[in-house]
């Protein structure tokens, strides 16, 4: 065994493939989610069955919880947070609040531990919106661009803001750190609460010929398979070099449109679907392209997976364990 790793909001899409990638690598995982979000659906049920994966429930907003975990951990990802816009418009207070008191609590475990060498935190590519809505964003965005926030009574602005303020908590919490922030990783097990899977859904329930709506479709984006994103992210773990440093997470070599990206969806599933372009979402960015040279030079690492390979895949999971079935998913 390499090390014991422990993942927040381990039930989630991202903790859970990171999990299942750690494992495979020969570390001993550990997840830990209060499944308000995430769900014991079948798969995390069988690495939990097999042995592969530890699961607790647990609510991390309440420190003594984590008194149950009586481990000296090598490394701790915290992914466990409030986030999707739906809930972010929904409830900015409370993202707000439980985000920081999340990580909070973490760091405050973090302190005790005597053989840590480092938590990883997942921040945000929403770090940036404030930048680029107020002043001139550079694109492809590098991790060094200064940092503004939206107006505060924007509720979307709680969300980027919790954000901001757990970079600063760890930059200053005398625990050793990688901070990383993600830019529209997706793949299987992640919920429909995405532009992918969405429009999966869309022209998987539609008849030949329909018209879907497709909002923001001249926005840009790239898009990073979830199997380059977990071993990214293992390396970012294991390689010293990322003690104290931020890293993009994701990929600047394929950047498509909204739209192009809805086509290349209907044509995996098979059908030829009419577009009708309606207004762009609020508060999405024209453009998202992360800046990925840096965690190239560290990692020794491109990402592999084509969009097309990567929707192709997600659909062969949707298809058969959401489209086709019944069974549970992270929402």
């Amino acid at each position: 065994m390499k090390g014991q790793v422990l993942i927040t909001g381990g039930a989630g899409f991202l903790g859970f493939a990171l999990g299942k990638h750690l494992a495979s690598h020969d570390y001993e995982v550990h997840l830990v989610d209060n499944l308000s979000r995430g769900v014991r659906d079948l798969e995390l049920q069988s690495e939990i069955s097999s042995g592969r994966l530890v699961f607790k429930e647990l609510n991390l907003l309440e420190p003594e919880s984590l008194d149950q975990l009586q481990v000296e951990y090598d490394f701790v990802f915290h992914l466990a947070a409030i986030i999707g816009v739906v809930h972010v418009l929904n409830r900015p207070y409370q993202v707000l609040t439980d985000n920081v008191k999340l990580l909070a609590n973490m760091l405050e475990y973090c302190r005790k531990m005597n053989k840590l060498k480092r938590l990883l935190f997942a921040s945000t590519s929403e770090v940036y919106a404030g930048t680029l809505q107020n002043f001139e964003l550079r694109i492809p965005t590098p991790e060094n661009t200064p940092l503004a926030i939206n107006r505060l009574e924007d509720a979307r602005t709680s969300y980027m803001l919790s954000k901001i303020y757990g970079e600063a908590l760890c930059l200053h919490s005398g625990v050793p750190t990688t901070i990383f922030r993600p830019h529209n990783v997706y793949g299987p097990r992640m919920g429909m609460a995405h532009i992918v899977p969405e429009q999966l859904r869309k022209a998987f329930e539609v008849e030949e010929g329909a018209l879907i709506s497709v909002p923001s479709a001249d926005h840009r984006r790239c898009f990073l398979y979830i199997n380059d994103a977990v071993e990214i992210l293992r390396r970012m773990m294991e390689s010293p070099i990322c003690d104290g440093e931020t890293l993009n997470l994701g990929q600047n070599s394929e950047e498509v449109t909204i739209e192009e990206t809805v086509k290349i969806c209907c044509d995996v599933v098979g059908k030829k679907l009419e577009i009708q372009r309606v207004p762009a979402t609020e508060g999405s960015p024209q453009r998202r392209v992360p800046d990925i040279q840096k965690a190239i030079e560290y990692l020794n690492y491109l990402p592999k997976t084509t969009l097309r390979e990567g929707v192709e895949r997600t659909f062969d999971w949707y298809r058969e364990n959401i489209f086709n079935s019944s069974d549970l998913f992270a929402i």
